[in-house]
Formats: C-alpha cells, structure tokens, sequence
C-alpha cells in the first residue's frame, strides 16, 4: 500500500483546485498551474472536507508507483502557488561569474565563450552577487530542471571545487598527484 498516495492532500487557503477530465488546475496567490494525470488513477476535490483525494483502482506495481506520484505532484502544485519553490547556486573559481542580459542568463566559467541559458517562463531568477544565482518559481519541477541546466554547464570537479554547485553542497575533494604518496 502506498503510504504517500493515501494521504489525501489538503486544499490550503486562498487555493482553488479544479477538475477537467484528467486535467487538474491549481489557482493560487502567486500563480495558476496545471496537470494531466495518468488515466489510471481517479482524483476527486472534496470541497467539504477541502481536500484533494487520489486512489488507484488496483494494487499492481505501476498503479502503486502512480499513485503516489500523482498525490506528490498535486501537493506540491497546491504548495508552490501559495510559497514559491527556491533553489541557489553558487559559482565558484576565479574569473567565475554570472550576469543577467535581457532575459537570459550568461555565465563565464572558464570556457572561451560565454554561455548563455534562456530563463524558462514562470521562473525568476536574482543575482544578488555575480557568484550567487536564486532561483524561484511555483512549479517545482520547472525550478529543479533549471538550477540542474545551469549546474551541467560546469559541474564542480573535485581537486580545486572549480564549479557551479547547489547552495550546501558538499563537494567530495581528491588528494591530486602530489600528495597521493
């Protein structure tokens, strides 16, 4: 039994959660999100009680799996419309930095060129120093593959920490060659 998928999700205030079909939508303060869900699973918005309810038809291991993604997804589409989702990186190494230019995010790491990233619609992104990216959005999963976008583009190596790292990331560092013996 899936332990996640049976908690039923509680609709917070100032949150609107609405059915079409498949299609779920989430109205909040800070923005309007949407969802198509698997056809296996069922959703029902309990106005009463002010909960949204998942439940799978049976107990097989895709239904099980479904089932409390499903209820994690709309959880956190109810949350992230009331507090948005915030992720941080930093970039480390000398000469590193990142810039703002229009609606792109350009980022000197190192290579010869500059990379430039497109910010996705729905996503915020500050630069309250040149080595210090926030990124903030009500869609988790938009947030989450953004800061992973930018991470790719020099993920820190583990002799000098040269790099783009999540906020408290730890990086695991290697002795080099001279210290080896």
């Amino acid at each position: 039994m899936s332990r996640i998928g049976k908690k039923p999700v509680p609709i917070l205030d100032k949150v609107e959660v609405s059915l079409n079909g498949r299609q779920v939508t989430v109205k909040g303060p800070i923005g309007t999100l949407e969802f198509t869900h698997h056809p296996l699973m069922t959703v029902k918005v309990d106005a009463d009680a002010n909960q949204v309810v998942v439940e799978r038809p049976d107990d097989s291991r895709q239904c099980r799996a479904l089932h409390g993604l499903t209820r994690a997804i709309i959880n956190n589409m109810v949350q992230g419309v009331v507090t948005p989702y915030e992720k941080r990186l930093e970039v480390v190494g000398v000469g590193y930095q990142a810039q703002m230019r229009g609606k792109d995010l350009a980022l000197q790491v190192g290579f010869a060129n500059t990379i430039t990233l497109p910010i996705p619609e729905g996503v915020t992104c500050e630069l309250p120093s040149a080595t210090l990216i926030v990124l903030k959005s009500s869609d988790k999963h938009k947030v989450g593959q953004f800061a992973a976008n930018i991470r790719s583009v020099r993920p820190p190596e583990p002799y000098k920490g040269k790099g783009i790292r999540y906020a408290g990331e730890h990086i695991r560092r290697k002795a080099g060659k001279a210290f080896a013996k």
